[in-house]
């Protein structure tokens, strides 16, 4: 079973940064679509970021220009660098994985791997 573990979420003050990662095992980065998502309080879950297994990236609105997300194969981790961070950013964010090229239902939520989450926290 594919298991996916994030960390490096925290609290910080607007304008600051913060690096998500999500290790993975049982499965290797470079052949997954991977994703970001979050999910605040009151709110349906939406996606921030998807990786596809060729590297192709697709951005939500919120997150251009401020979030990136990457890969690292020798560690097989997924990473989300969070930059000039809002309160708005505030939720619980996931990462997901399905097998090979990202479905068209991906970045709605229809992964087949999810992690627990990590919270950030973004005060004003």
């Amino acid at each position: 079973q594919v298991q996916l573990v994030e960390s490096g979420g925290g609290s910080v003050q607007a304008g600051g940064s913060l690096r998500l990662s999500c290790a993975v095992s049982r499965a290797t980065v470079s052949n997954y679509c991977m994703g970001w998502f979050r999910q605040a309080p009151g709110k349906e879950r939406e996606g921030v970021v998807v990786i596809d297994s060729d590297g192709r990236v697709t951005y939500a609105g919120a997150a251009k220009g401020r979030f990136t997300i990457s890969k690292d194969n020798a560690k097989n981790t997924l990473y989300l660098q969070m930059n000039s961070l809002k309160p708005e950013d505030t939720a619980m964010y996931y990462c997901a994985a399905d097998e090979g090229y990202c479905s068209g239902g991906f970045f709605r939520g229809s992964g087949s791997y999810w992690g627990q989450g990590t919270q950030v926290t973004v005060s004003s």
